[in-house]
């Protein structure tokens, strides 16, 4: 059977072909395809309810539907590549199969709700079943290898130079608080996505609300469990035209992106000599073609690059809606590349950093070298003559011209006899410095952290 369009007896010629491959969307809207077909039940089962099949008619729509979904689901749906998009290829194999009674299905409804209902539907569930549990199992990961490496103590940084010792259970959970936040920020989102029907193409639909109502409270049921459920819309023109959620979904994955980059970065800077904090496990590293000594971190280079591509979906999306009148317009369409774009990088980011933070390894005796950086502790030296009545800001210059000694002389304090350090202040002790310059020491100094 020829693929037929949803629409056309207002027209007097036929499309131009530049015009039908430039707006055609199924190469991608595909994905939305399940949702579409779901959304498309539920209407089968309201137009029942108002008269407009009969159950016998609805009962036949259903079977093919049901048909459909299957194969969609088990990847065996054969998409057309001459259709225009996904709602026109569903349409097109009903009619195939039903024939003249499909001419009844868009009754009360349009294609500009039904592309928002079935992105609604796509983004719920990649919200509460693909990607929350990835982020909280990532969450679980990173718990676990603080647990793991709760003893070892590595220098803290600020500016990328060395600033105090930190425990690296602090280190990582640090990242973990971030992926919780984001993990909030999404069951926000999804708990505030709300997906509607009865909007039609703006105005509504001459279907009564309690015919509506009747038939989604019945489909709520068996849906809550998947995180999803339907209302009647409260403003149709809304409905259809609203993307809010669309943008929503795309910041919060760039946020989580930049906090995958941001860890990235950190495992790059500790996998080098320069630093080597770490051994990343081969299985997750690359080589080079030319020099056989190099094992390139690639993945997460990857990790932090691919950050880039989701703030431009990010600000393609943004771009795309600012200037656009109420109530559907065309561009919108392209809004669902950038979304699923966004929703599979992040996924994908997350599965392969979860590996990868599974067979991390660490080099203690690497850190203890870095521990050895007497600089390190030169707060601990301030705080100890602050103990001993030395206002901050005079400690504090004390402790820096102290610093700048030990720099210009190339000795170590901890080496300088007691005369020399109470040259600086009569209140150090050669003794109390060594007793200082201790990473343990130092990090249990610290009071006001809430440990567990």
């Amino acid at each position: 059977m020829k693929n037929k369009k949803m629409w056309g007896g207002r027209f007097s010629k036929k499309t131009n072909p530049l015009v039908e491959e430039f707006t055609k969307s199924i190469h991608y809207d595909h994905k939305i395809a399940a949702y579409d077909v779901m959304a498309t039940q539920i209407h089968v089962l309201i137009l029942e309810k108002s008269g407009y099949l009969t159950h016998n008619e609805s009962l036949k729509f259903g079977k093919e539907l049901s048909k459909i979904h299957k194969s969609i689901v088990q990847n065996k749906f054969n998409w057309s590549k001459d259709c225009e998009d996904v709602h026109t290829n569903i349409q097109n194999l009903l009619e195939k199969k039903l024939g003249t009674l499909v001419s009844k299905l868009q009754t009360a409804r349009s294609r500009n709700e039904q592309v928002a209902i079935a992105t609604r539907l796509y983004c719920k569930d990649n919200l509460v079943n693909l990607l929350n549990p990835k982020l909280e199992r990532l969450i679980t990961v990173i718990s676990h290898l603080a647990k793991k490496n709760k003893h070892l103590i590595i220098p803290g940084f600020t500016h990328l130079q060395h600033a105090q010792p930190v425990y690296l259970k602090d280190y990582l959970l640090s990242y973990a608080a971030m992926f919780g936040r984001d993990k909030t920020r999404l069951d926000n989102i999804s708990q505030n996505l709300q997906i509607t029907m009865g909007a039609g193409s703006l105005a509504g639909t001459p279907i009564s609300v309690t015919h509506y109502k009747t038939i989604l409270n019945k489909i709520n049921k068996g849906l809550n469990k998947y995180g999803r459920s339907f209302d009647v819309t409260a403003n149709s023109l809304d409905a259809v035209s609203d993307r809010d959620f669309v943008i929503e979904i795309i910041n919060a994955l760039s946020i989580i992106a930049m906090h995958l980059s941001r860890l990235a970065e950190d495992l790059i800077l500790w996998s080098t000599k320069e630093f080597g904090f770490i051994e990343i496990d081969d299985a997750y590293c690359t080589g080079s073609s030319l020099m056989p000594q190099k094992k390139n971190p690639d993945v997460l280079e990857l990790i932090r690059g691919y950050t880039g591509r989701l703030y431009g979906n990010l600000i393609s999306t943004l771009t795309m809606m600012k200037g656009l009148p109420l109530t559907y317009n065309r561009d919108m369409q392209l809004d669902k590349e950038p979304l699923f774009n966004s929703f599979e990088i992040v996924m994908d980011e997350l599965k392969v950093m979860m590996g990868l933070i599974q067979t991390l390894k660490f080099r203690e005796k690497k850190i203890a070298e870095h521990l050895k950086d007497e600089s390190l502790y030169a707060t601990d030296l301030v705080y100890s003559l602050v103990n001993k009545n030395v206002p901050f800001k005079e400690a504090h210059t004390i402790v820096g011209r102290l610093i700048r000694h030990s720099f210009d002389r190339n000795v170590l304090i901890k080496e300088m006899p007691d005369k020399e350090l109470k040259s600086f202040s009569p209140k150090f002790s050669k003794d109390e410095i060594i007793r200082l310059f201790n990473p343990k020491v130092s990090v249990e100094s610290k009071k006001s952290i809430k440990r567990d």
